[in-house]
């Protein structure tokens, strides 16, 4: 049996941002061994191009022998042939603060392999060891390491050995090293690890009693036992931010540290509702899309894209069990539910880029437009999360109302599982649409030919009818209005059909929506917005001005582009029917309140 590969990993200079990995081969090939960096990291649709994180790249043998190596493009290197143990070594600069790459500095260190671990084509399949050595010093005694990767030999702050059965698995588990606050649970007899970065005061026991029952709820889904043997949430809390990417046995996390529950507190605030849901949303991936997977990524291709038409049912049909999840493991109501499920289907309605991109191209294009957003994103891309979502819940009752509620989206992704996911096999393109068609007893081309291959309206209210709840649409009231609740105002607002960002006192427009009036008088991202009939434009009073323009006036609007003055006369428009709110209907009859309730309990 070959050696594994050992990869080791110095983080001994934290001040420089930058990470030392040593990789010693102990049988090269002869005819000079290849490594190369990933392009990108699964779970994450857009190339990266981790090499040019790269600042130095050195080989030797075991005499101390500098060999020569020659760079094939961008993210490949081919060492001279040698005889006997070949070591690579990297530095690589990190200091990129998210859930995607790597960061380093003299507070904390964080990792994915594929930011910092070549791949060695020939030896792919072999097992891998990784050393973490950590930074010496007083200033670093508290530090500790957190991973799923299962240890081999470490000491007390988790320095020391891992272990991973090939290269996926050595990348598919981040590691993060600093100040710790720590909890265990069990849940299904797995053991689960919360750990939190960053100065924050937290409830840890509330937040793993909550953690506990959504990791059941989704274990108990697809069915025990968990495919994991251990998993571990890594969560970094900021002042402000918000991210997630799943892996196989652990998730990365950033939440504002106000999002965690505090001390003392009893009632499910809005923040930590949204942090519950993105600990939902990358549990449920354990299965759907770290397991259950698209053939086009199985395996991994890591120097290329990897080009699916099929990540509106692996991000969007998690974006639907995510919250879904909440309600089920009784963490939220329906009404809170409901809530969450009218803001998902506004941001939908909100973007005009739904008439043109169907979610099977928004699917295949998101290496270059989901990921890779512009001015014009709104009008042109729709979202495979957002989206994706509300094709779930339209397909959970579609498929309910055919089988008269014996039959359900649960048991589609039941089968997936089973099927594709607990053997390794990829689903192929057509492999959710052959199954949810098996599920529902009858062919679903036409649903998906309208609601993935089409970009047609949804059928939502209709659907939704039929389980005794209302959607409704209703203007927005103002920039912060995001949907999921009924009409507070009673007057016509003026729209302008412009976003915008705020850069100090400034007002920029950050995007021009089709049809609007910025658009008809020639706006465009940028534009630094200064006046509105000669009264001066301030972020926080924008919207108190807009209040006083009744829709259907002319307006003259000064505005800088670029270092040029300029002003146009735009014509307000009635605020659209774009915001959903929906409710549960008052007086169902009994066979619908039934069907309401085999959905979302009583």
């Amino acid at each position: 049996m070959p050696q594994p590969l050992r990869y080791t990993l110095y983080a001994d200079a934290p001040h420089t941002h930058r990470f030392r990995v040593d990789v010693h081969v102990a049988a090269p090939d002869p005819a000079g061994q290849e490594l190369m960096l990933p392009a990108w990291i699964p779970g994450s649709y857009m190339i990266r191009d981790f090499a040019k994180n790269v600042v130095a790249l050195s080989a030797r043998v075991a005499d101390g022998q500098v060999l020569s190596v020659d760079k094939l493009d961008k993210d490949h290197w081919r060492c001279a042939p040698c005889a006997g143990a070949l070591t690579v070594s990297l530095e690589i600069h990190a200091l990129d603060l998210s859930v995607r790459t790597a960061y380093l500095d003299t507070r904390r260190a964080y990792f994915n392999g594929t930011a910092l671990f070549p791949r060695l084509p020939q030896q792919a399949d072999q097992s891998c060891e990784l050393e973490i050595r950590l930074p010496q010093g007083a200033e670093y005694a508290r530090w500790r390491v957190a991973t799923a990767l299962p240890a081999l030999d470490v000491d007390g702050a988790g320095a020391g050995l891992y272990r991973a059965a090939d290269y996926d698995e050595l990348v598919d588990s981040p590691v993060e090293i600093g100040e710790q606050l720590r909890a265990q649970f069990i849940a299904c007899d797995v053991p689960h690890e919360i750990v939190i970065t960053g100065q924050v005061r937290v409830d840890l026991d509330r937040l793993s009693r909550d953690l506990k029952a959504i990791c059941e709820q989704h274990i108990r889904f697809f069915g025990e036992p968990a495919p994991m043997s251990r998993y571990v949430f890594l969560v970094l809390a900021v002042g402000d931010g918000y991210g997630g990417l799943e892996h196989r046995a652990s998730t990365s996390l950033i939440c504002r540290r106000d999002d965690l529950p505090q001390p003392g507190d009893s009632g499910v605030s809005e923040g930590y509702r949204t942090f519950l849901g993105l600990c939902s949303h990358e549990y449920f991936h354990t299965w759907n899309v770290k397991r259950i997977r698209p053939a086009a990524f199985t395996p991994y291709d890591y120097g290329r894209e990897n080009y699916t038409r099929l990540l509106w049912a692996f991000e969007g049909i998690t974006s639907y069990y995510d919250d879904l999840g909440l309600l089920r493991a009784g963490l939220i109501d329906i009404p809170a539910w409901l809530q969450l499920l009218g803001e998902t289907a506004t941001r939908v309605c909100r973007g005009p880029g739904r008439l043109r991109q169907t979610l099977a191209d928004s699917s295949f294009d998101a290496w270059n437009k989901f990921y890779k957003p512009d001015a014009d994103t709104p009008n042109a891309v729709v979202s495979y999360y957002a989206k994706g979502a509300l094709v779930a819940l339209a397909l959970d009752l579609t498929i309910r109302r055919a089988t008269g509620g014996e039959r359900s989206l649960d048991d589609v992704m039941r089968a997936l599982w089973q099927r594709y996911g607990c053997h390794g096999i990829g689903v192929p393109e057509d492999g959710v649409e052959a199954i949810a068609s098996e599920i529902a007893g009858c062919d679903l081309q036409a649903f998906f030919d309208l609601t993935i291959r089409s970009t047609a309206e949804l059928p939502l209210a209709e659907l939704l009818a039929e389980f005794g709840i209302d959607f409704t649409l209703r203007p927005a009231e103002g920039a912060s209005d995001k949907g999921g609740t009924p009409a507070r105002r009673t007057t016509a607002r003026a729209d302008l059909g412009l976003r915008t960002g705020t850069s100090g006192e400034e007002l920029r427009v950050v995007h021009v929506i089709d049809g609007g009036a910025a658009q008809m008088a020639g706006l465009a991202a940028g534009d630094v917005l200064l006046a509105l009939d000669g009264l001066r434009i301030t972020p926080r009073g924008f919207e108190a001005l807009l209040d006083r323009c009744p829709p259907g006036e002319p307006r003259t609007l000064h505005f800088f582009r670029r270092d040029e003055l300029s002003s146009v006369t735009l014509l307000p428009l009635p605020a659209p029917a774009d915001s959903v709110y929906c409710s549960v209907s008052a007086q169902p009859s009994e066979p619908v309140l039934e069907r309401r309730c085999e959905w979302l309990g009583g």
